[in-house]
Parts: C-alpha cells; sequence; structure tokens
C-alpha cells in the first residue's frame, strides 16, 4: 500500500490539474462571448470565429 502522504499529495495533484483545465474552458468561453480580452492572438481568432459565424447566418 502507498504511504498516505504519497496518496494525498496525488489527489492534490489530481485537483489542480482538474481546476486548472477548467479554469482554461472557462476563460474560452469568456473570451468566445466577449465578456473579456487580454489582447493575445488566442482572443483575436475567437472573434475572427464569431464574426465568421454571424456573417454565416446559420439557421
Amino acid at each position: 500500500m502507498p504511504s498516505p502522504m504519497k496518496f494525498f499529495t496525488s489527489i492534490i495533484e489530481s485537483i489542480k490539474l482538474l481546476f486548472a483545465g477548467i479554469w482554461l474552458v472557462f476563460r474560452i468561453i469568456l473570451e468566445y462571448f466577449g465578456i473579456i480580452s487580454d489582447g493575445n492572438d488566442r482572443t483575436t481568432g475567437i472573434k475572427d470565429m464569431r464574426e465568421e459565424y454571424k456573417k454565416a447566418n446559420y439557421r
């Protein structure tokens, strides 16, 4: 059986990874809807995608 300390360390690492992933998705969604923008390439790329989506006028 692994030592309890190692067990807790790995759980904490997993939780950190989980929150990092959630934060990334959250940021991308907020940038997509234009709520936040930090002026980098990713943001402008998402803005371009949004403009294309509006132009295509999907039904």
